[in-house]
């Protein structure tokens, strides 16, 4: 590692910690010959992941796209920023677990809709109406009368 003042690669760590969220380490280093400090951070280097839109174009995954769209849907209702990032860290961690490096978009919608399903269900049809492009109160009808047919068990 060099150091940023005066380029040196003699130095020694003396402070290591890991990140809040486990994603990284931070280490405090110490130049030998400038005796200047300076911060370096160590990260795990992940596969890149694409997403194949329905036109078939591809692009890389963005928990960003998803979470602006969570945010939209879960506007005014008690689903708070912590859960809406874990239910993306939980999306996302399902797609690199099957350790493939094309997602479909329309995947991506589905597991995102059953699990917000089961979180809550204004965000859900939020979020489906969105997602399914509902052109008229039908969509919605049929939406909301096939969530009360699994609630009420007929």
């Amino acid at each position: 590692m060099k150091c940023p003042y005066c380029t040196s690669t003699e130095n020694k760590v003396v402070d290591k910690r890991e990140t809040p969220e486990g994603s990284s380490t931070r280490r405090r280093r110490e130049c030998y010959q400038c005796r200047k400090r300076f911060t370096t951070y160590e990260h795990v280097e992940m596969a890149d992941l694409y997403v194949v839109k329905k036109d078939g174009a591809r692009e890389p995954f963005d928990r960003n796209k998803i979470k602006r769209g969570l945010l939209k849907a879960c506007e005014k209702r008690p689903l708070g920023p912590e859960q809406i990032e874990q239910l993306i860290d939980e999306v996302e961690a399902e797609f690199r677990n099957r350790e493939i490096a094309e997602i479909n978009s329309k995947e991506i919608g589905e597991v995102l809709m059953n699990k917000l399903k089961k979180m809550d269900k204004v965000a859900y049809i939020r979020f489906a109406s969105v997602y399914r492009d509902f052109e008229d109160i039908t969509d919605f009808e049929k939406e909301l009368n096939e969530l009360l047919r699994k609630r009420t068990g007929k």
